[in-house]
Formats: structure tokens, C-alpha cells, sequence
């Protein structure tokens, strides 16, 4: 069930989204029209949940072409949706593109609530009656500020809104479209959902929200993410830039799977490789996207110099893809590799085959040998291996004592997995962990990013 929060700019629309579902996901600003794309977030009230359509404000007599754009998406809002929600500032009083506004909603069969954002006070209540004349019924005195009628406003959307059963969570796989401003992302995300779904425009910056958007792949159901671009930290012009910016990187944060998207005329960047380690130290399995290919005219060769270059500069190995947004080349093998990563982000590996694979590194090369506290020399005994989570993939190894495990023989267990399952861009984690102890102070350490003596893989530190 979807609800579309609509109405002019400047008039408190995600404000009022962030007070009706707790959060600060809409990103909030007293300049107008940071609202472009429409963002859908979840929201419960007494017991039903429902998904709150954030869209942009909507001023029929600007042709600026963007503002186009985002009348476009607050149609498409609200054509998605089953109830509709008419924000206006009730401090203004109704202004003709309230009116414009009313008029469309007024042809329309959605139900629809008139919002009197901006009643701060009992004072200001009855500024809501004035809306009576758009002819949409009863308006509802609210304040985004201070909460005013929030119940109110969510006890009529429940009300309007029809029977129906919920969405129940399941295996989706969430993925993060991140890279530099300008490099294809949304393009990107509009070619894998084959409509225009979020605005592509030329000018840097266009999208400012992470985006979530439902999209099926055969039978499997993956959340695509649109996330605004991510400069250098001194690069970042103001206050606006640098929460949407956050909010990128909180949509690694929740993702299993990240495409960095790159511009393949530029090459891979350092900005790109920041950008890359971001979505790894958020424990995002990680694709690096060339997108442009198709203006590039790469050869062979220089794929394989990209490639190189990565693995020098990533410890994960993360796996360098090229498409093209545009023409829609190599676009499907892209879902393709996010499906596998996002499966093995979420499978396990059976104890007898991680111990046959720990017998065989140790036939390859054998542990090093090391003085043990108050002890002759003696060689690292690798007991026991078995997996103990999952998002990122977690292992413990059962050794002799842990205060001699080498980080080149880290090195060498964690890349000769990943070569053997396919982990290649993976946030793996093994843990050494001494026999006889539980390995909670290994825990714990790993939980604050630290390494306790030496006794976690590097790929551990988050």
C-alpha cells in the first residue's frame, strides 16, 4: 500500500514525511525544490504498514525543464499510489499552485487529505479552514515542526486506505548504486528498471535522495538504491551536498551488494577507489562498474590495465565490469553478478568442506613458526575451521595460540578463499581463535574494528 505526499514547493512535504515515519531519510533544507525524485519509505500506525511517497514540489508554471521532470515523478507518484496527501502551507493561505494542484487531484479517483502544514499552535488552527474552497474535503491542521496531528493525519490514511495484506520481508537483495556525481548511476538504475524512473539530467547533482526501488529479476527480487554522487570531502559546497552525500553512504551501509559506477573515459579514479573502500568498510560485497564504455571503445588491453589497477590498490579483488547505461551493453551480465554476490554474501559453507580446504592451504604452505609466550620455537597448528555468520561471511579458525599468527599468513588464507569460493570483492572475516577460549574477546574486537593480537584477517577490520 502506497501513500503520495504531493503539493508546492517549500511547503513542508518531507518534513512531514520524516515526522510521520520517525526517520530523517527525507533530506530537509529551507531552500526550495531539494525534493527531485520520489522516494518511497515505510511508515506503521496501528499495525498496518504502508510505503510513504516522498516527490518533489510540484509548480506548473515553471518551464525549467528539471521542473518538468519532477512533475512527471509526482504524477507517476501518485499513480502508484492508493491514497493521496495534499500538503499546503497553511501560514501562506491557498496560492494558486495549491489550486493547479487540487484541480488534478480533484479528476483523479484517489482519495485524497488536504495537510495544513505550519499550524506550529493552537493559534494557527483554524488557518487550516481556508482550504475548504479546494474542495477536497475536511483539511487536517498539522505541524511537521511539532508533531501537531501527525495521529490524526495517520489514523485518516489509514482509514482511506483499502484491505489488504502487507508486504512480508523476505531474501530480497539490496543494492547500492554509488559512484562520483555525473558518471551514469541513474541512467544505470533507469536501464536495469527499463522506464525513467528517477530524472537523468546533464547538470551534477541532480538526484540528492537515496532511492529505493523494487526490481525483479526473473524470480528473485532485488531493491535497487539511487544515491547522489560523492565528492571529496573539501569539495563539498554546502550544507545540502553534504547530507545527501551522508545518506549515500548510509545506503551502503544497509545494502548487501554496491555497484561503483565509474566513467570509463576517465578511467578508474582515486575518487572511485575512496568511494570503492567506503562500500567495503560497510561490508558491502563490491562491483566496479565502467560505465560509457560504448564512447570509450576500450580494448582488451586496456580492460585488463583497469583491472590491474584495481587489484593493486583494493584488498578485496573487487571484480571491474563494463557496460554502458545508454546503449544497455553488458547491463543484464551487471544483475547477473549482483545476484551471485548477493547469494554468496548470504550462503554458508558446510564445516567438512572449509576443514578439507584448511588441510589443503596448510599442505600449500605450512604455518610459520614463532616463539610462544615463555616458550621455545614451535610451529602455528591450525585446528579446527567452520563459518559462524553471514553479510559479510564470518569464519573461525581454531589454532594452537593466536599471538603468532602472522598477517602475511592472514593474507594468505583470505586470498586462497577467495580464490577457491568465488569471494573476489567479498568483506570476508576469519577470526584465529586460541583453543580452549570462546573467542568473545575476538568478538568484540572485530565489533569495534580493532584486531585482538594479531588474531583477525585484516578483511575483518570494519
Amino acid at each position: 500500500m502506497k501513500v503520495a505526499i504531493v503539493g508546492y514547493p517549500n511547503v513542508g512535504k518531507s518534513s512531514l514525511i520524516n515526522r510521520l515515519t520517525g526517520t530523517r531519510e527525507a533530506v530537509v533544507h529551507e531552500r526550495p525544490g531539494i525534493t527531485r525524485d520520489r522516494k518511497e519509505l515505510d511508515c506503521e500506525w496501528n499495525g498496518r504498514q504502508f510505503k510513504l511517497i516522498d516527490t518533489g514540489g510540484v509548480d506548473f508554471e515553471d518551464e525549467d525543464p528539471l521542473a518538468g521532470s519532477i512533475r512527471d515523478q509526482a504524477r507517476a507518484g501518485l499513480a502508484d499510489a492508493q491514497v493521496a496527501v495534499l500538503v499546503v502551507d497553511a501560514r501562506a493561505g491557498v496560492r494558486p499552485g495549491d489550486e493547479e494542484m487540487a484541480d488534478l487531484l480533484r479528476r483523479s479517483p484517489l482519495p485524497t487529505i488536504v495537510a495544513a502544514n505550519k499550524c506550529d499552535g493552537v493559534a494557527e488552527l483554524p488557518l487550516a479552514a481556508e482550504f475548504h474552497r479546494l474542495g477536497l474535503g475536511e483539511p487536517l491542521a498539522v505541524s511537521a515542526s511539532q508533531g501537531l496531528g501527525s495521529g490524526d493525519l495517520l489514523d485518516r490514511i489509514v482509514e482511506l486506505l483499502p484491505a489488504g495484506d502487507e508486504d512480508s520481508g523476505d531474501d530480497t537483495i539490496r543494492l547500492a548504486v554509488i559512484g562520483r556525481p555525473n558518471v551514469g548511476k541513474s541512467s544505470l538504475v533507469n536501464r536495469f528498471l527499463g522506464e525513467e524512473r528517477v530524472i537523468v539530467s546533464e547538470v551534477a547533482g541532480t538526484t540528492r535522495d537515496a532511492i529505493d526501488m523494487p526490481l525483479l529479476v526473473g524470480e528473485r527480487k532485488l531493491t535497487l538504491i539511487d544515491t547522489a554522487g560523492m565528492r571529496r570531502q573539501s569539495k563539498v559546497a554546502d550544507s545540502v551536498e553534504y547530507y545527501t552525500a551522508l545518506r549515500s553512504q548510509r545506503a551502503a551501509e544497509r545494502a548487501d551488494v554496491a555497484l561503483v559506477v565509474c566513467d570509463a573515459t576517465d578511467g578508474v579514479t582515486s575518487q572511485d577507489l575512496r568511494v570503492a573502500e567506503l562500500a567495503m568498510k560497510a561490508g558491502c560485497a563490491t562491483v566496479i562498474v565502467l560505465n560509457k564504455w560504448d564512447i570509450r571503445e576500450g580494448s582488451e588491453d586496456d580492460l585488463d590495465h583497469e583491472r590491474a589497477h584495481v587489484a593493486e590498490k583494493l584488498r578485496l579483488r573487487p571484480r571491474v565490469m563494463t557496460a554502458s547505461a545508454k546503449t544497455g551493453r553488458h547491463v543484464d551480465r551487471l544483475l547477473t553478478e549482483v545476484i551471485a554476490l548477493g547469494d554468496r554474501m548470504a550462503g554458508r559453507i558446510p564445516t567438512p568442506e572449509l576443514n578439507r580446504f584448511l588441510a589443503e592451504a596448510i599442505q600449500a604452505r605450512q604455518p610459520p613458526v614463532g616463539t610462544r609466550r615463555g616458550s621455545s620455537q614451535h610451529r602455528l597448528k591450525l585446528i579446527y575451521m567452520t563459518q559462524i555468520a553471514e553479510r559479510p561471511p564470518r569464519f573461525a579458525i581454531q589454532v594452537n595460540s593466536r599471538t603468532r599468527v602472522t598477517r602475511d599468513y592472514a593474507y594468505f588464507l583470505e586470498n586462497r578463499m577467495r580464490a577457491r569460493y568465488g569471494m573476489d570483492g567479498i568483506p570476508l572475516i576469519i577470526d584465529f581463535v586460541e583453543r580452549g577460549q570462546r573467542g568473545r574477546g575476538d568478538k568484540r574486537a572485530a565489533d569495534r574494528g580493532e584486531s585482538p593480537e594479531g588474531a583477525q584477517t585484516p578483511a575483518g577490520r570494519r
